[in-house]
């Protein structure tokens, strides 16, 4: 269980290993390859220190690897930039914390997202009031110019539903998710609508776990779990907390999430009829 910079080091770390190896050189071969001291090849692949995107491409070039997608991945989580460009998130750097970049970046970088919601609709799905809402209840106090920004950070995030490709969105939400007014009725009731535009996209699927369904694997709290196009090697569990968001690797916890998830998606409703609880429950409020 790791923050998100040294989850991000070990993962790269580890990927450039395996590309080492598949290319049939040692450390030491690979550091004579690019000019390095082989104990740089070492520490670069245990996660001890950072690395430069650069060097990233140094090494890439030197073991072969000419899989677009999987240099642009490896590139991003050394924080490399596109074109000589700051990712859009770099612009809000003095307003958010490393660990939402983060986030952010593993987003922005993912084909599949599957996620647990308990208590809110997920940031992806979000309208613009219900997001303001929802932000200044998280951060408490703060003055109406941060809140903008916040607010505009996060329905910038949801560009990867429209990307080509589009993030692949899979979510189940708790029934509390629906009936908790967030905003006042007016709110609650166009989110409701959003959320129902939204089930219908096909890169979203949408379940509803009802009261109904009674205690479940998810109630110990939410989860996200990202996947990515190149490699199962690099998906990430990630929990959110009050201060700060941790980051699982391991792949006892990928596989204990994933089968968790599973589990969920089993009991909650199907997307059709979530589809329509969603509508009941809008018709209603």
């Amino acid at each position: 269980m790791q923050h998100g910079p040294a989850v991000r080091r070990r993962k790269l770390g580890a990927e450039l290993r395996a590309l080492r190896t598949g290319a049939g050189l040692t450390s030491g071969e690979a550091a004579r390859l690019v000019g390095w001291h082989q104990s740089k090849v070492s520490r670069i692949e245990t996660g001890t220190s950072g690395v430069k995107p650069s060097d990233v491409r140094l090494l890439l070039d030197a073991y072969g690897v000419e899989d677009r997608q999987l240099r642009e991945l490896l590139l991003v989580l050394s924080g490399a930039r596109d074109g000589g460009r700051d990712h859009w998130w770099q612009a809000y750097r003095g307003v958010l914390p490393p660990t939402y970049r983060d986030f952010i970046s593993l987003e922005s970088q993912a084909s599949v997202m599957r996620t647990l919601e308990t208590s809110v609709v997920p940031g992806l799905l979000q309208t613009p009031e219900y997001a303001r809402a929802v932000t200044r209840a998280a951060v408490g106090a703060v003055d109406e110019e941060r809140l903008d920004t916040l607010v505009e950070v996060r329905l910038a995030r949801q560009d990867v539903l429209r990307s080509d490709p589009p993030l692949t969105l899979s979510a189940v939400l708790d029934e509390a998710v629906l009936r908790r007014e967030v905003g006042g009725p007016e709110v609650m009731a166009r989110q409701l609508e959003r959320l129902v535009e939204a089930a219908r996209l096909p890169q979203v699927r949408l379940q509803v776990l009802p009261f109904s369904a009674g205690a479940h694997i998810g109630i110990t709290g939410p989860f996200v779990i990202f996947s990515f196009p190149s490699t199962s090697d690099l998906d990430v569990v990630v929990l959110d907390h009050l201060t700060s968001s941790l980051y699982l690797e391991r792949k006892e916890d990928l596989q204990a999430y994933t089968e968790a998830f599973d589990s969920l998606r089993i009991h909650a409703l199907s997307p059709e009829d979530s589809l329509d609880y969603i509508a009941a429950i809008g018709d209603g409020a």
